[in-house]
């Protein structure tokens, strides 16, 4: 899932060696022993460089092109989760081209479905999670996008996590920041976690280190 490439990129950054390093790794390959602390540093500057040009290249995709999709993600998301009636199901605000399900999340609502959202609280810890339905009160969160601006923590039964990249053992390439990672283990109860991107999203690997938490599966147009 995604990993604290900052914060990990920073403590070995001493260690860094040339980007051209990176063609030696192979899928599977593991930075877990302690003496690879340079492998480790071009892991982290790969996620970088990776998640950037991912990133370039859905927004390059026109918005009723990414409209579309998103409305066949939603079809697999059904189809996933099956019936969402009673179902507290974590959503998020989209941002910087991620598929929009916020048509999806009112249909949640009409089947009998409740929606939460995301809140950063603390760089560093996990995210808590918020009810949400249309009327209550947004504000700016983390990079301004829009989070319930009250209400006390709820578990979500299913987990919608947005992706930058995804590999074939359903590990998710976020944005370098671990907040579902570090949710995730902190979570009382495993809730279903899917991943949804765009297929163009997909990678032969993102390189998964420790701290990452594979999805349960992963939804794509």
């Amino acid at each position: 899932m995604s990993d604290t490439d900052d914060e990990q990129e920073r403590g070995v950054a001493a260690y860094a060696s040339p980007p051209c390093f990176m063609h030696e790794l192979q899928p599977g390959f593991s930075t877990n022993a302690p003496s690879a602390p340079q492998a480790r540093a071009d892991v982290m500057r790969w996620r970088k460089a990776e998640r950037e040009r991912l990133i370039a290249a859905r927004l390059a995709i026109p918005a009723d092109e990414r409209a579309a999709m998103a409305r066949r993600i939603a079809d697999g998301l059904d189809k996933v989760i099956g019936n969402v009636s009673n179902q507290l199901i974590s959503l998020y605000w989209p941002f910087r081209g991620e598929p929009d399900l916020r048509p999806w999340m009112e249909t949640v609502f009409e089947r009998g479905g409740s929606i939460a959202l995301p809140v950063v609280i603390e760089k560093g810890q996990p995210l808590i999670f918020r009810a949400w339905r249309q009327g209550d009160k947004l504000e700016k969160g983390v990079w301004n996008i829009p989070v319930p601006a009250e209400g006390q923590p709820v578990q979500p039964t299913v987990v919608i996590a947005p992706l930058v990249g995804f590999d074939p053992g359903k590990y998710r390439l976020g944005y370098g920041g671990g907040f579902f990672d570090r949710t995730l283990a902190a979570m009382p109860a495993r809730p279903l976690v899917i991943g949804v991107g765009y297929r163009m999203a997909a990678i032969p690997t993102i390189y998964p280190q420790p701290h990452d938490i594979p999805m349960s599966a992963i939804v794509t147009d």
